[in-house]
Parts: structure tokens; sequence; C-alpha cells
């Protein structure tokens, strides 16, 4: 789905949409009444009745600006070991990168990479292996990743580190800044702390017209209704919590677009006032077949 936000374009590839861990897994605090209650609006769409696994989507966003061009987050990529989730180790799918060119962007054509965090799923198409070794995908880009979430990444390596970020740093192609860093007047980062130490969101602005890419400070739909559910991989639960609970406030009944790293298809829409909790409305739910709001 193209999206557009004035003159800046914002397009959607998806590497895969797939059950993960159940929500008793995933979220802390969250009960087996708790999920029997909204099953009726999770099922099929955003709970496996199969395997009462939560369906996550792992995707990156597409901006085109008037002066650059922008990938947001890169998802899980080939090759990459994931010791945490078995479908996501030693990938050799390159779906995500025939996406990309199908929407008419080529790896030479991506001038920033901008990392919303450090996670697995979000960097792994920042290298690819080529003759044995990996080296960065996108070779034109600068690679910006908040200067706390890369200090923390360095002081904890693991095989994440080792294969999406470490050669990106060695080819001189990484770019550390503050969490509130800005590009230009088009495109900004707003510091989303708790998830990991210099989780960032990613702000676009044009002619009026506004989203906010908000990475892993949400990451299912049931924490719209349970935003004090901490989830599984939070570094800091309480304070990703905190985060959520702002986040949600500030743009609830707001005209600004939010969209979602993990929410099922379309994952795009506006926060909206639930009783005492919050509801989401879609965008383009109707080619899908789900309801507008929930």
């Amino acid at each position: 789905m193209t999206i557009a936000l004035g003159q800046i374009t914002c397009d959607q590839i998806v590497e895969m949409q797939m059950p993960y861990k159940t929500p008793l897994e995933l979220f802390m605090g969250a009960t087996a009444e708790d999920i029997d209650r909204h099953r009726h609006w999770l099922e099929p769409w955003a709970l496996c009745p199969q395997t009462g696994g939560a369906i996550l989507a792992v995707q990156s966003y597409l901006l085109r600006t008037s002066h650059h061009t922008i990938l947001v987050d890169t998802c899980v990529g080939c090759g990459k070991t994931s010791a945490g989730f078995e479908p996501w180790h030693q990938r050799t799918d390159e779906t995500w990168l025939a996406r990309l060119g199908a929407a008419g962007v080529g790896v030479e054509d991506v001038d920033f990479v901008m990392c919303t965090h450090l996670h697995i799923d979000h960097v792994g198409w920042n290298t690819r292996r080529v003759d044995g070794r990996w080296v960065p995908t996108f070779p034109n880009a600068r690679y910006i990743m908040s200067k706390a979430d890369l200090d923390h990444a360095a002081a904890n390596p693991d095989p994440k580190y080792h294969e999406s970020v470490l050669p990106v740093i060695e080819a001189g192609q990484a770019l550390a800044v503050e969490m509130d860093h800005a590009l230009d007047d088009e495109i900004w980062l707003e510091p989303s702390p708790g998830h990991t130490p210099g989780h960032v969101c990613v702000a676009a602005a044009s002619q009026g017209a506004q989203a906010v890419i908000a990475g892993d400070l949400i990451h299912s739909p049931l924490q719209l209704k349970h935003p004090e559910w901490g989830f599984l991989y939070d570094t800091d639960p309480d304070f990703a919590t905190q985060t959520r609970r702002a986040f949600l406030e500030q743009h609830c009944e707001t005209d600004r677009l939010v969209m979602t790293a993990h929410f099922p298809a379309p994952t795009v829409g506006h926060v909206t006032r639930d009783g005492d909790v919050y509801g989401f409305r879609f965008r383009g739910a109707e080619r899908i077949g789900i309801p507008a709001d929930v």
C-alpha cells in the first residue's frame, strides 16, 4: 500500500506475516481470561486459531521525500542467526528484496537507512553476505542509529550485532545520533525508549500531513486494550509501558497517522479512545475484509 503524505510517499515493504509466540508468552501480565475476552475480534486476523500465536507482520517503510530515499528498518534478512524463533533462522527467502525492487527502488538508490532500534527483525537487511562476508546491502546509504542503542548493542554483542550492525560500522556507513535527531524539516526522530535504551520513532511531515513510524513501541492490537502489558523482549518493561501509554495518549483522536511495525495488515491507522483504553481505526481495512475499528 502506498500512502501519500503531502509530497512524501510511503510504501510498506512487507517481508512476512505469520503467527509468532502466544500472547501469554509475549505479554507480561496477560492471562488466559484476558485473551479469551478479546478472542472474538482478534481471530483469525491477529490471533491464529490453530496455533494460538499472535499474528505479527515484519516490514519496512520506504519513504521518498523531495530530497531523499529512506528505508525505516530492514526486517530479518537472509542467512541471519535467530536463536529465539526458528522460522527467522538462516532464511533464504529474498521476497523482501524483490518487493523493494517492485516499488521502484534498487539497493543503490537508498540514501538513508533509519533504525528504530537494533533488534534482529529490524536490522536484518542492513547487510547481506557477499563472498563469505557481511557487507552493507545499501552501498550508498548512511545508516542512522541512536547512539544509546548503538552503545548498548556494542556492550552486549550477539550474532545480530556481528552480522547486521558491526559490518555497517566497519564500512564507515553508520551514523550515531541523538534520539531527537532531525534529518531535515520533513523527517526526524522522536525518543521512545524502553523497548531498548535508544528506541526511536521516525516522524514525517509534509504540507500539513503527518505520520509517525512507531517501531516496537507497541507490538500488537492487544496492547491498545492493555497498554500496561510489557513485551517479552523489552529491555525495561516498566519504562516501555510508560512510553507506550504516553504515545497512545498523545496520538489519540489526532490526524497523525500511526504506522506500526508489527500489527497485521493493514497495520496503519489512527489511535482512538475506547473507554479507559484505546482503539485503532485502520486505513485500508476494507481491502482485506477486517473491521475498520478495533
